[in-house]
Order: structure tokens, then C-alpha cells, then sequence
């Protein structure tokens, strides 16, 4: 966690240097740390959700001197410092990381060029910093990633080949629940979280669905479906503790879900909270083209229970649109097929606007998934569409993880509110 900027702190990097901050940090014995340096809200968020994703601890700051001025405990193995008009503070903390004797990658990030960032660019080589090629505003979440890659630090993914049968994950407790960030595309604000199964084997790490699900039988795929429920629950309980209502999604399959004691369950472990917000269960198209009787019945046993249905993959066409206006939805996830090049193809956008406006119509979220590009998110947010999820906006992440970066965002936005009123004050 970042330290308090607004109490006294040492002015200076050398001081800092004593407290720890020059010793590079142990990579491979606990997880690699980055620090962001950004005045912009949703650039810093951004970076941290992608680094937090790939098992990258993340610090933020909206300045170098808030940066500066706070006592991390060790060194971070990657520091990104935007560069903006206001050249003097980050050429400030240029010539501090030097000073302190600096081991950690710095990544320079700027949407200017010319003069600014060729002055930046020269003091890292004069303070004989790891330079990294500097990054033009705004890019993909891939260049996060060949970053991470190119340094070897993160979360390394298991091999495709590996394989593991979910009864055995299951009978191990080697199942967890990861979360996905899901973006108010309009404020750039966490608006909730999808939950996703994960297998941590011991030896071959995280394994995503590909590698459990293949030959899952009846009976485990509604073991996991129970777990889910129970864990986002669960996670519920833990961020209401913190102060943080947000809505959990989830997947089950209906076949799962009309066995299951949903009620019972959400009586168990649901926060007891005056305004809890509930959970979203998500269903795709395909699921209950065939069972719309059946999916009105269950949507309103889980509606007595604040739990309410989502549909995945929306606009695939399975769905006679007069039978889905008979039955209220919480959200539509537009398949990805609708976000991809959206912000591009003068062709595909249309169609995708539609849909958004289709999902408007039924009284429902729009939800952009599979998000990659920046380009795409704009336009989904000029579009109308609510929310966004994807790589872009946030890999998902173990729940400490979320935590964390949810208790660091409360640091961050009091620190920039208590700054501000100073500002104001004199």
C-alpha cells in the first residue's frame, strides 16, 4: 500500500534510499512491484489493473513528488512516469531515481513528443536508468504485456497442454474464483465484478477453464456452479466490510442452476446489509432459447432473493426478440464479435450501436465484453453502451488482489481530494 502523502514524509530520494526504496526488489521470492506515475485517473487505472491481473503488485501516484515524498518498502522492478508539459516534476524524479541509485526498469509515457520527452529522455541516460523505449499515448493492453514479458516479471502462463479433470481439482480444493473489473465506460469507474473459476494447481499454477472443464461431468460442473454461488457470496461479505456495495456476476449453466437451492444458499452467506446490491447470474442466448418458460420461473424465484439474470453473448440471434421483452434482464453482454473493431470499421458499428440500443430498449445494461482496444472502448462509451470488461480494462485477478487495489484506490482519491483543498486553501 502507498504511504499516507499527506503526512510528513522525507522531501528527498536519498532519504527515501535509507528507508529501503534503492534495494532492488527479490523477483521470483514474493510478487514484482510497479509504480504508476500519472496525473490521469484513468491512464493510472489502467496500468494497475493490467499489472494486478498478471500478478504484478502496483502502487499509484498522482504526481512525482507525492511519489517522492512517500516510504515504499522496497524498490519497485518497474516504474512508469508520464511525461507531460509540466516537464519539471517528472524530470525531478528522474534525477531522484538516479540519486538513489535507481536498479528497476523506467518506462516514460507520454501524450506530448518533441522537446518534452527528448529532455526526459536524455536525463534518464545522464542518471544511467534502465531506460525502456518511451510509450506514445494511448496504447493497447498488449504493450503492457510484451512489457512484463521483455522483463520476465509477472505471472507466467502454464502450458497449453496441461490438463486436469475438475473432479479432481474439486475433490483437491484447488478451485478459486478470480475477478474482472467491469468499467463505467462513461466515468472510468469500477461499477462491479464477474467472477471466473480458476484451478491453482501446485505445480503448473492458475489454470483457466480450457484446462478443467474438457471432460467435466454433470454432477462436477454443478459442484462448481454451487462453489461459485457460495464464493461470491462470500466475496460479497468481505468488500461490504470495506465499505465497497458492488454487484458479482457469475456463470452458471440453467441445467446447473435449476438444481440448485439458490434461495437457501443466498440466505446462508449473503451479506446482511441494509442495501445490498445482490448478485447477477450470467445465461447465454443459447442456453435458454429453447427454455424461455423455464427462464421467466427461475427469474422471478431468484428475483425474490435480489439474485437476477444476465445474457451473455447477447445479438447471436437465438433469442425471438418478442419473447425476450416478456422477461426483464439486468444486463445484456454484447458478444464480442459486436465489440471488436467497433471503433473502427465504418461497417461493423452500426450493427453494433444497434445492439446496444436493442439491449436499452428491453429495459437492460448494455455490457461491451472482450475488450482489447482503446479505440473500441471510446466508441462503445460514444455509443452509450454502460459498461465495459476485457483485457483493456483489467485481467481477472485473485480477490486479495482486488482488495488491495480497491483499498489502494480509497488512498489515492484522498490523498488527490485532502491535495486539492490545500490547493484551493492558499
Amino acid at each position: 500500500m502507498p504511504a499516507d502523502t499527506s503526512t510528513s514524509a522525507p522531501t528527498d530520494m536519498a532519504a527515501a534510499a535509507a528507508a529501503g526504496i534503492a534495494a532492488p526488489s527479490a523477483v521470483g521470492r514474493r510478487p514484482p512491484l510497479a509504480v504508476i506515475i500519472d496525473t490521469d485517473n484513468s491512464i493510472r487505472q489502467f496500468i494497475s489493473l493490467m499489472l494486478h491481473g498478471n500478478g504484478v503488485n502496483a502502487l499509484e501516484f498522482v504526481s512525482g513528488s507525492a511519489f517522492r515524498k512517500a516510504q515504499p518498502a522496497r524498490s519497485p522492478d518497474l516504474l512508469f512516469l508520464d511525461v507531460n508539459i509540466e516537464i519539471q516534476d517528472a524530470m525531478q524524479t528522474i534525477d531522484a531515481l538516479g540519486k538513489a541509485g535507481f536498479k528497476g526498469a523506467l518506462q516514460l509515457m507520454t501524450g506530448r513528443g518533441g522537446a518534452v520527452l527528448e529532455t526526459a529522455v536524455k536525463a534518464a541516460g545522464q542518471a544511467a536508468l534502465n531506460l525502456l523505449p518511451p510509450l506514445k499515448k494511448p496504447f493497447e493492453t498488449s504493450v503492457i504485456q510484451q512489457i512484463l514479458s521483455d522483463l520476465k516479471l509477472g505471472r507466467v502462463a502454464p502450458p497449453a497442454e496441461v490438463k486436469v479433470p475438475l473432479a479432481e481439482a474439486l475433490r483437491n480444493d484447488w478451485v478459486r474464483f478470480w475477478f474482472q473489473p467491469k468499467i463505467e465506460l462513461r466515468k472510468k469507474q469500477l461499477a462491479g465484478v464477474e467472477a471466473f473459476a480458476r484451478v491453482c494447481h501446485p505445480q503448473h499454477g492458475a489454470l483457466t477453464p480450457g484446462a478443467f472443464m474438457h471432460d467435466a461431468s454433470e454432477a462436477d460442473v454443478l459442484a462448481l456452479a454451487e462453489r461459485s454461488l457460495v464464493e461470491a457470496l462470500k466475496s460479497g461479505l468481505n468488500l461490504s466490510r470495506l465499505g465497497i456495495e458492488m454487484k458479482i456476476s457469475i456463470n452458471v449453466p440453467v441445467s446447473a442452476l435449476v438444481k440448485l437451492p439458490v434461495g437457501d444458499i443466498v440466505r446462508a452467506h449473503r451479506p446482511e446489509i441494509k442495501n445490498w446490491p445482490g448478485l447477477i447470474i450470467d445465461v447465454t442466448e443459447e442456453q435458454i432459447v429453447s427454455e424461455i418458460t423455464l427462464a421467466q420461473e427461475l427469474n422471478k424465484t431468484l428475483a425474490a432473493h435480489n439474485v437476477r439474470l444476465a445474457i451473455d453473448d447477447f445479438g447471436k440471434g437465438y433469442l425471438a426478440l418478442m419473447k425476450l421483452k416478456e422477461m426483464p434482464f439486468a444486463e445484456m453482454k454484447l458478444d464480442p464479435s459486436f465489440v471488436n473493431d467497433c471503433g473502427t470499421d465504418k461497417v461493423h458499428a452500426p450493427v453494433c450501436k444497434a445492439v446496444i440500443d436493442l439491449a436499452h430498449s428491453f429495459g437492460s445494461v448494455a455490457v461491451g465484453i472482450g475488450l482489447e482496444k482503446a479505440a473500441d472502448a471510446m466508441a462503445l462509451a460514444n455509443m452509450g453502451c454502460d459498461l465495459g470488461q476485457g483485457f483493456l480494462l483489467g485481467q481477472p485477478m485473485p480477490e486479495e488482489r482486488l482488495i488491495s487495489l480497491l483499498r489502494q484506490r480509497v488512498r489515492v482519491r484522498a490523498s488527490a481530494t485532502k491535495r486539492a483543498a490545500a490547493e484551493r486553501r492558499t
